[in-house]
């Protein structure tokens, strides 16, 4: 088998239109899954991965990425794993990138066979907007209390917390709050356990019977990375400016609050929203207005002198 590596570029290229969280994947006619756009980094054509990541996703999409950021180093053995492949082991550096997106530029990526897709609908377990999912208590809760129970040997030599406790931890159970930000834990707790499609096709654990596909299945570990992408993207808003990367120059204060709401999986409460944000000092209006049916709403758009005037400013909403 061969030892070189590979060093490829993964990109969780995130946007938010009608108010969902959306995701950028590739078509794979191979596998029939989606995939997130990735490329191999060549230090000889480009001086950075940041600038090689971007020439090929423009290359492969004619769409601007604006806000990106390194995410983390994707290298686990068998992480790109395909029958009988004797080729390099591929490292993929992972990165968040966020864009605006309208309809037009939707509809012509769906022509390159790229797409957008609901973020939700990889990890739906994640959306809280309308309550608590169903899915966690009729079907994700009882798999896991049972994986949690047969706590195997190698736990124990790992000196790893008990499978219960990290069940606790990543899910708010008992005394534990729900954090919203435990996105990748609580996907590594199901692929640990064999009830996402990608642990079975990895050969990592058995298939657990459930009585519903839980989320869709992504090519390698894509599925892992976007998880890791949307679970730094919620901390991030709440002390880096960011969400601004989403919106458009001027928006209402409710496309604002639906645009946190998408991104944080979460209903915010409007009057507390308002008052968050104009305590933070982040948006001024404009003085325009938009007409929506009933009294117009006031315009704002980002208030980029807080860049100079707070190390830290974000919007900062509590958990649940």
């Amino acid at each position: 088998m061969s030892t070189s590596v590979e060093i490829g570029l993964n990109a969780a290229i995130v946007s938010v239109t009608g108010g969902n969280p959306r995701i950028l994947v590739v078509d794979d006619p191979a596998s029939r899954m989606d995939g997130l756009p990735f490329g191999p980094f060549d230090p000889v054509r480009h001086r950075t991965m940041e600038m090689s990541l971007r020439t090929t996703v423009t290359a492969r999409t004619a769409l601007h990425m604006g806000y990106i950021e390194q995410l983390y180093t994707f290298g686990d053995r068998g992480r790109y794993k395909m029958a009988g492949d004797v080729g390099p082991h591929v490292v993929s550096v992972g990165y968040l990138a966020l864009t605006r997106m309208d309809a037009a530029g939707e509809a012509s990526l769906d022509a390159a066979g790229v797409h957008w897709r609901d973020w939700y609908s990889y990890l739906p377990w994640e959306d809280w907007r309308h309550g608590r999912p169903p899915v966690i208590d009729q079907v994700i809760l009882p798999a896991l209390a049972e994986w949690a129970e047969e706590n195997p040997a190698e736990d124990k030599a790992e000196m790893r917390p008990s499978r219960r406790s990290r069940l606790k931890l990543a899910f708010g159970l008992d005394d534990f709050p729900f954090d919203e930000e435990r996105v990748l834990e609580r996907y590594e707790l199901l692929y640990e356990a064999g009830l996402v499609e990608e642990a079975v096709i990895d050969g990592r654990a058995a298939r657990r019977r459930v009585s519903v596909p839980l989320g869709i299945a992504m090519r390698f570990d894509h599925r892992r990375i976007a998880a890791t992408a949307l679970a730094r993207l919620r901390g991030k808003i709440k002390y880096r400016p960011v969400v601004f990367e989403l919106m458009a120059e001027e928006f209402t204060l409710t496309e604002l609050q639906t645009t946190v709401e998408a991104i944080s999986g979460r209903h915010l409460h409007k009057q507390n929203f308002r008052r968050l944000v104009e305590g933070a000092e982040l948006v001024e209006p404009t003085g325009g207005t938009l007409a929506t049916g009933g009294r117009p709403a006031a315009l704002f758009h980002f208030r980029r002198q807080i860049l100079e005037e707070r190390p830290a400013p974000g919007l900062k909403v509590g958990g649940r």
